[in-house]
């Protein structure tokens, strides 16, 4: 028997203005997307904004439910309205931004569970990895080189194949 440690790599990015044009307005898309969420139970604003090959970008934000399971996160709000208008077209790059009701978050925030694995699955359909930003109302930012990163020991449609 023998320890085996996973790592995560990531690349922490002091302020936006580091990153070429086209990631920055994916980062600002999804922060103000903050402010479109419907969160009346958490206070918690989540948004996403999702660089899809052909250059279009499709945003979400969280949506939440009194019935609480029915609601929906940011991320899993945005990936699912890009493969149902585009279901050909790959993900390239999906920036995640966190902002609170009580006052405004300056850190990085990261996606659910549920989220990181929807966001696997269309990165195992595309056969090709999407890069993840991850910050908060400001501050620095984390990137992240594919979802397969934030899921190490991840379930997949391989998984399925000789069933």
């Amino acid at each position: 028997m023998k320890k085996v440690e996973i790592s995560l790599y990531l690349t922490e990015v002091e302020d936006v203005s580091q990153l070429p044009a086209e990631e920055q307005e994916l980062i600002r898309l999804a922060r103000h997307m903050t402010t479109q969420a419907y969160a009346p139970y958490s206070g918690f604003y989540v948004g996403a904004a999702i660089l899809l090959e052909n250059g279009e970008i499709i945003k979400g934000s969280n949506q939440e439910n009194a019935a609480y399971p029915s609601g929906l996160c940011a991320e899993r709000v945005a990936a699912f309205a890009a493969s149902a208008s585009y279901p050909d077209i790959k993900m390239k790059a999906i920036a995640i931004s966190g902002n609170a009701k009580s006052h405004n978050i300056d850190h990085p925030v990261t996606p659910c569970g549920a989220c990181r694995q929807v966001l696997l699955e269309y990165e195992v359909k595309q056969d090709s990895p999407m890069k993840i930003f991850l910050s908060g109302h400001s501050g620095k930012i984390f990137l992240i080189e594919k979802a397969q990163d934030l899921l190490p020991l991840s379930f997949t449609s391989k998984d399925l194949e000789n069933l």
